[in-house]
């Protein structure tokens, strides 16, 4: 099965960056549809096409434009630029030359998007793309999403989106049952991490508050106390800003050698903020921080919440999928135990921008949070189907579910697993170049895919250029990293289509680089 996620298998790779081609892609699926009618049925609705619809023959050159780009595109993905030189003088046309009052067509459309947005955008499906925790969307991505903007399905109360509540309700379902959520659980897609998490904090809220509906932040209560790690993404910040408890109410916890959440020194801030007056009430563990990978003691933080009487949330945007491998399962475990998980398909599914994912061990508490009332919405109650719109903040949904859905029907779940374990394997055969490199030298252990390394002796700016000149040459995207003050940089790969090849050609290139540094034991500029 791991072959279907290799360049030459066309379903899983025939297309990456497609999200702005999904109206287009609808072109197509709606001529498909119509191609099935009756041959009276279809004189019809090609006799006369709506004026914002497409007759026959822009149906087919929709079709042939869309499947022409997408071969076009998946064939030359090794060869294109990781990152556009940019025509600053196209963008500024798009940014300042008014919209037409007669429509290109069809293939005027086409044009301008291969001339103008393609040269510019960046390759996120280039094996050598290892920057930041983004992958290649799957195969059958663009396809799913053509269907999903066809039928344009509104997933907030069932009675508009009957069979989408209930895939997006088995999605939920198979993705909380990966980390033993039982039958009294529950989610929703989102966004993305960021948002799940702002969601997460926003039910613990109102788990935490009785009146926090009615009164929210407005009353004298005490200050409410967030607590996660030093290395926790930017999302926890934010998502205290957003909600009115503000960014001086986040406790940032020291890590361990190995980066992870010191649970001695966070029992000593909860220690604190009680004696000082203030009102714990969450901890935001992470299964995976953003730079090092790093696993934070998810049981022993548990233990310390359940103590404590605090809502437990995993920032899991990166690292909570890996529980698809065998080989990290058991590192997954204790997430059971977690009050809510943030996890993000976008990435270790393959599944296009955007598809987020918030489960909640109990999900009675996000209709607590989110569920209101108004005489324009009723819809009669079914055991099969939810009303989304009670679980989060839209009402205007899109159809995400499908994407996800399609990629486990089409492929099946053991290729996914993998190719999880295939990114696996890369991370642990770039951390064994480097180990052996007299040049180089890891930052932290690897724990899932995510290689911190730094060249021997080398300055913040000596990395800062090799960063620079990596990409100018071709050779690799690759990120900064900063650890316990040390400057270095990080692969992250989370990318099914680098192989071993791409791995040997970004360590040796490395390596020839830091060949030509000074022998001083002092950092300094060997550019």
């Amino acid at each position: 099965m791991l072959d279907l996620f290799y360049p030459w298998h066309p379903m899983l790779t025939a297309a990456a960056n497609v999200g702005i081609f999904g109206i287009l892609c609808g072109a197509f699926v709606a001529s498909m549809a119509v191609s099935t009618c009756s041959p009276r049925t279809r004189e019809i609705l090609m006799a006369d096409a709506p004026i914002l619809g497409l007759d026959k023959d822009h149906r087919e050159a929709a079709g042939r434009l869309l499947t022409s780009f997408f071969d076009d595109y998946e064939r030359s993905i090794p060869d294109r630029p990781l990152v556009p030189v940019v025509d600053r003088d196209v963008l500024a046309g798009l940014l300042a030359n008014p919209f037409p009052d007669k429509g290109l067509g069809v293939e005027g459309l086409f044009r301008e998007i291969n001339e103008k947005i393609l040269p510019n955008s960046t390759t996120v499906a280039h094996p050598r793309f290892l920057a930041y925790v983004l992958g290649p969307p799957n195969g059958i991505a663009p396809y799913a999403e053509a269907i999903a903007a066809t039928i344009n399905q509104n997933c907030n109360f069932w009675q508009l989106s009957p069979a989408a509540s209930v895939v997006e309700r088995a999605v939920i379902t198979w993705l909380g049952g990966l980390f033993g959520y039982d039958e009294r659980s529950g989610g929703i897609l989102t966004g993305g991490g960021s948002i799940a998490t702002l969601n997460a904090l926003t039910t613990a809220l109102h788990a935490h508050l009785p009146g926090f509906r009615e009164q929210g932040l407005q009353n004298s209560g005490p200050q409410l106390v967030v607590y996660t790690s030093a290395e926790a993404h930017r999302c926890v910040d934010k998502a205290a800003a957003l909600l009115g408890l503000g960014t001086d109410n986040v406790r940032h916890i020291p890590t361990d050698d190995h980066f992870r959440m010191r649970v001695d020194a966070l029992e000593d801030a909860i220690r604190a903020d009680r004696a000082a007056g203030r009102e714990p009430f969450c901890v935001v563990a992470t299964p995976g921080t953003v730079t090092s990978g790093s696993i934070d003691p998810i049981d022993a933080i548990a233990d310390l919440c359940e103590r404590e009487e605090l809502w437990l949330h995993l920032d899991g945007a990166y690292g909570a999928l890996f529980v698809l491998s065998e080989r990290k399962r058991e590192a997954f475990a204790a997430c059971a135990r977690a009050d809510s998980i943030a996890l993000d398909p976008h990435k270790l599914l393959f599944t296009p921008l955007e598809a987020g994912c918030l489960l909640v061990r109990d999900r009675s508490l996000l209709a607590k949070a989110y569920a209101f009332s108004s005489s324009y919405l009723t819809v009669e109650e079914d055991p099969l189907m939810l009303d989304y719109m009670d679980y989060g903040p839209q009402l205007s949904r899109s159809f995400k579910a499908l994407k996800v859905w399609s990629a486990l029907q089409a492929f099946g779940v053991d290729a996914f697993r993998e190719a999880v374990d295939h990114t696996l394997d890369l991370a642990q055969y770039m951390a064994d170049l480097i180990k052996a490199d007299p040049g180089l030298e890891l930052m932290t252990p690897v724990s899932l895919t995510a290689v911190c390394f730094r060249i021997k002796g080398a300055s913040a700016a000596d990395h800062t250029a090799v960063l620079a000149e990596l990409i100018e040459e071709g050779t690799a995207l690759l990120g900064p990293a900063c650890l316990d003050g040390r400057r270095g940089m990080r692969a992250c790969i989370t990318n099914y289509r680098t192989t071993r090849d791409d791995i040997e050609l970004i360590v040796d290139r490395l390596s020839e680089i830091a060949r030509r540094r000074p022998a001083t034991d002092t950092p300094e500029t060997f550019l």
